[in-house]
């Protein structure tokens, strides 16, 4: 894709919750498609948006291996996905060690420091550091002075990280964040939404996204042409 100063911005939100592998899986794909097209910063904003996967968690989280049992009945079968998920992690650069993760947690507070790092500028860079930390590194993100070594290079302290998670105004937004999205019938994530047009649900593979993105560019430029105006008038 090539990218004249003229070309339309492209706009990519994303519902994903911090626990979600494929949510991961996806951002990988999608970041792979984008380097395909050769688009950057320029030419698509992304949007990243709170989802729960299960907020009936309490703070405090549960035993990883306990909640997985009482979700999906054996130890075979989570075996079987921790595999799948493995190999497929593999293939778009992500290390699972899924078997580490120390607990299953509630996400809730970790959207309030994403909506947070979305106002200051770094929201992509905090998604990356969150699953990279939940999903690779097996850190518990229930705790404060976790949570602020990996908020440490934005200038982020303990303190404010606390002061985040008591906001009850900000926790209200995030809610109605989530609400909304539900409202539009997202029920699983990861959901892409292109355009506020288009679309796609699940981690898609990367052809996809090329496929929907050169599809929504062109049309986009069509109707700038078609809006345009010449030496005959407009």
């Amino acid at each position: 894709m090539d990218t004249p100063s003229n070309q339309p911005v492209i706009t990519i939100d994303i519902v994903s919750d911090v626990v979600c592998p494929w949510c991961y899986v996806g951002k990988k794909r999608l970041e792979a498609a984008l380097a395909t097209l050769q688009a950057d910063d320029s030419t698509v904003r992304i949007n990243w948006h709170p989802y729960q996967l299960d907020p009936t968690i309490p703070e405090a989280g549960y035993d990883r291996q306990t909640y997985f049992l009482n979700k999906f009945g054996s130890e075979e079968r989570i075996q079987q996905m921790f595999d799948h998920l493995t190999g497929v992690g593999e293939e778009v650069g992500i290390d699972f060690r899924l078997n580490a993760i120390p607990k299953a947690i509630n996400t809730f507070p970790l959207h309030k420091l994403l909506q947070v790092a979305g106002r200051e500028g770094f929201q992509p860079e905090a998604e990356e550091k969150l699953f990279a930390a939940y999903f690779t590194q097996a850190l518990d993100l229930t705790q404060v002075p976790v949570l602020a070594e990996l908020f440490a290079p934005y200038g982020w302290s303990e303190e404010k990280i606390k002061d985040i998670l008591a906001d009850d105004a900000l926790a209200y937004e995030v809610r109605q964040e989530i609400t909304h999205f539900q409202s539009k019938g997202i029920s699983g994530v990861p959901f892409f939404i292109i355009n506020n047009k288009y679309g796609l649900s699940g981690a898609q593979p990367s052809e996809v996204f090329v496929e929907a993105l050169t599809t929504v560019r062109e049309e986009m430029l069509t109707a700038l042409a078609g809006a345009s105006c010449g030496p005959e008038g407009c």
